[in-house]
């Protein structure tokens, strides 16, 4: 296993982290005996972060119970995520802390997420509620050991919410696919530069780039590497930058875990050659097909008077064609509305500024027109009503 030094802390991760999400679930619940064999496998071979949360049914539990079964508690690390969205009031926190130290039969958490922190608007309103302080005192006292947040929305926001705090570390998506979109390559090399372990989900885009590529692409990478699947090829990309401290992997088959840790050994940053490199950019090109806006994340439009998150905005909007409907409407409420400060299209003015700034010329206000009727459609928002309660109060 290949181990990479926390920036922050000279903590030895391994370079593969288990994701605790995906477990296989029968009869309404998680296989015990199944995901048992699986992390066992992982332990051996040399994973020691494994990643859950409290929203994950069951997942805490599942691992708790394994953990404590197999007196693996001290050889691994357990990062979890505090649902920030359901605090109310000071004492919350506390409250589900407490229940996720039960669920995992233990007396601390190695790593401890602000789960779905999206913006630095939110944190303010934690902090107003006394989040800061409970923080320094679970620290103090040893039950948090390094706390950190989970983040899905753009570049700028990612930047400005690494600043607002002096964090331990952070998770965000990345991928080949997202090299500039979500936090994006601009928003590791940031949160590198500040000494931030960076934790990476979401390598493989919930499966997408390993078993549901185009036949074309999968073609691609066949014909110069017989035999090395679509998955090693996503996780190779990812190790060959030298940001990423874990990669988190949903791992939920044995043969997932034997090829993982087997790719983990020695996928070095760096270690690409440049004729790899550009397999990856005809597999993109194919995957781009269907691109709707030749959007580059270069985020020169930014910042927008009104708040849209332009790049993200035309992210998911193409995520939608590329990926289906579903895919890009999640990622777009995620990214620009499940939040204390909003950045959906529908909020642009159409006062053009983003437009005398774009190095590719797009039409950027018609192009949010677009986005705003594709995705702001009535389910969104009757969703995004909710939101605006819950946030309320």
């Amino acid at each position: 296993m290949q181990y990479r030094i926390s920036p922050k802390s000279g903590e030895k991760l391994s370079a593969l982290g288990f994701g605790c999400m995906r477990f296989t679930r029968r009869g309404g619940g998680i296989d015990q005996e199944k995901a048992e064999k699986e992390m066992a496998l992982a332990v051996r071979r040399g994973v020691n972060y494994f990643d859950t949360a409290y929203i994950y049914p069951g997942s805490e539990v599942c691992l708790g119970t394994f953990l404590k079964k197999y007196g693996f508690r001290d050889r691994v690390n357990i990062a979890t995520k505090l649902p920030q969205y359901y605090i109310r009031k000071a004492g919350d926190a506390e409250r589900y802390f407490k229940e996720e130290l039960e669920r995992l039969q233990t007396d601390h958490v190695d790593y401890y997420l602000m789960h779905m922190l999206n913006d630095a608007a939110t944190w303010a309103r934690l902090c107003g509620l006394g989040i800061r302080e409970w923080i320094e005192s679970k620290k103090a006292s040893g039950q948090i050991r390094h706390i950190g947040f989970s983040f899905h929305g753009g570049t700028e926001k990612f930047k400005a919410l690494v600043d607002a705090y002096d964090w331990d570390f952070c998770q965000v998506q990345f991928n080949y696919l997202d090299e500039h979109s979500q936090a994006g390559i601009a928003g590791l090399r940031h949160a590198h530069a500040k000494g931030l372990p960076v934790i990476i989900m979401e390598p493989l885009r919930g499966g997408r780039l390993a078993g549901g590529l185009p036949a074309k692409a999968k073609a691609e990478f066949e014909k110069y590497a017989p035999g090395k699947s679509p998955a090693e090829w996503g996780l190779r990309w990812i190790w060959n930058h030298e940001e990423p401290t874990v990669i988190l992997s949903g791992m939920n088959d044995t043969a997932q875990v034997e090829e993982n840790t087997r790719i983990a050994e020695d996928a070095l940053p760096g270690s690409l050659s440049e004729d790899e490199l550009a397999v990856y950019g005809r597999v993109l090109k194919i995957l781009n097909e269907q691109v709707r806006v030749g959007c580059t994340g270069c985020g020169y439009c930014q910042p927008c008077p009104k708040g849209v998150d332009i790049p993200g905005c035309f992210a998911a909007y193409n995520h939608s064609f590329t990926e289906g409907y579903f895919t890009g409407f999640r990622e777009y409420f995620m990214c620009t509305t499940l939040r204390g400060v909003r950045s959906n299209a529908g909020l642009c003015v159409k006062c053009g500024k983003c437009e005398q700034h774009c190095p590719q010329g797009l039409p950027i206000r018609k192009e949010l027109d677009n986005v705003k009727k594709r995705m702001e459609t009535p389910v969104y928002r009757i969703g995004a009503a909710g939101v605006k309660l819950v946030m309320k109060y």
